[in-house]
């Protein structure tokens, strides 16, 4: 009776192993079959064919959509010339692609007309203090090739109110734009600690930075970049200051027209590589001889003295050597139009080189 008993208890184990490999087995995926495998043959990568730099290449000329009037970022001089932190980067990417920074048409375009511009192949590339956003992407048809500015909001203010903080302005008037990423950031931030305020809306950057000239606001909120800009703009700057609170993150970089993602990755590189050249040392006096000279092999892909990165963007192989001798690297674009040899005089905080002492977020992609 043991036995049996045993041999049951075998048969039983058995059984029920078998019946857990099955289970197991079940929804696995099976090996492709030769012929399988052979109905999906190797697939070639797609052809890089931008229909914009084609445009481009046609009209000879680079349309650039830049802020109506931003000191330090896109204004006219009393030439009429265009000049600033994205106007450099216009002319640069300009250099890039056709070999000539002046071959660039300015497009002054307002917060409400800069995404129907790029929609519309009005412009090619919009280059004005746009933050880069999940709902812009998806809702306004454009896609974002980088950041060239982190940044982020914050507030103006009289010296003679004494604030130490943007917590003190429980119950103040607070010129905002209208439609805008900062109406929305004031909003959020003041309910969030349960701080009354005013909103005076405004059309624009220019009307709110009158508006508080004319005291029609206690605090002007908008991106510090903007504000240290306004500031230079109002009768006695030295009696405003930016409080030291930041209440959102504002990663502000190019634009283009979702569809063509050929030219998106264009605008991409000729941004990274005059971030990389900063890394690199390479600079607008430099360039030329160091695309002679250097053993660096970064420097000589970068410069197209080696390999064909620039015709794998439909480029020239001095596409980027190109670009540096026409406005310089980033670091030179930042500090003649928004840092320290400027009229803003803006740290490089955030803006700086990853690997510099403070580091900062700026990092260059590898061109390899």
């Amino acid at each position: 009776m043991r036995t049996g008993r045993t041999g049951v208890r075998k048969q039983a184990l058995a059984l029920l192993l078998t019946l857990a490999v099955a289970a197991c087995g079940q929804g696995a995926p099976k090996d492709e079959t030769p012929e399988e495998a052979a109905a999906h043959p190797p697939t070639a990568a797609p052809a890089f064919n931008s229909p914009t730099l084609q445009a481009i290449k046609r009209r000879g000329r680079l349309n650039c959509g830049v802020h109506e009037g931003l000191v330090g970022f896109a204004y006219t001089d009393n030439r009429g010339q265009w000049r600033g932190f994205d106007a450099d980067f216009c002319r640069a990417l300009a250099a890039a692609v056709l070999g000539d920074a002046n071959a660039v048409r300015f497009v002054p375009l307002t917060t409400s007309q800069r995404f129907e511009a790029l929609r519309s192949g009005r412009v090619d590339v919009l280059w004005r203090t746009t933050s880069w956003t999940l709902s812009r992407e998806a809702q306004e048809g454009v896609r974002f090739a980088g950041i060239n500015y982190y940044d982020g909001q914050g507030f103006l203010v009289r010296r003679s109110l004494t604030l130490a903080s943007a917590t003190e302005l429980n119950g103040a008037r607070v010129c905002v734009q209208r439609a805008s990423t900062s109406e929305l950031n004031v909003a959020d931030w003041f309910r969030a600690r349960g701080i009354e305020y005013r909103p005076v809306v405004t059309a624009n950057e220019e009307e709110a930075r009158e508006a508080y000239a004319r005291e029609d606001c206690d605090a002007f909120s908008a991106d510090i970049s903007a504000l240290a800009a306004a500031r230079t703009l109002l009768p006695n700057p030295e009696q405003h200051a930016i409080l030291p609170d930041v209440i959102s993150k504002e990663p502000l970089g190019p634009a283009v027209k979702r569809g063509d993602e050929a030219w998106t990755s264009v605008v991409r590189w000729t941004l990274n590589g005059l971030i990389l050249a900063e890394e690199l040392g390479v600079t607008r006096q430099n360039a030329a001889a160091m695309a002679d000279d250097s053993r660096d092999p970064r420097i000589r892909r970068l410069l197209g003295a080696e390999g064909d990165f620039g015709p794998m963007l439909g480029l020239s192989k001095s596409w980027m050597k190109d670009a540096l001798v026409a406005e310089g690297n980033y670091g030179e674009i930042f500090a003649r139009n928004v840092g320290a040899d400027s009229s803003l005089d803006l740290a490089r905080g955030l803006n700086a080189q990853w690997n510099q002492r403070p580091a900062g977020l700026i990092y260059g992609l590898p061109i390899r």
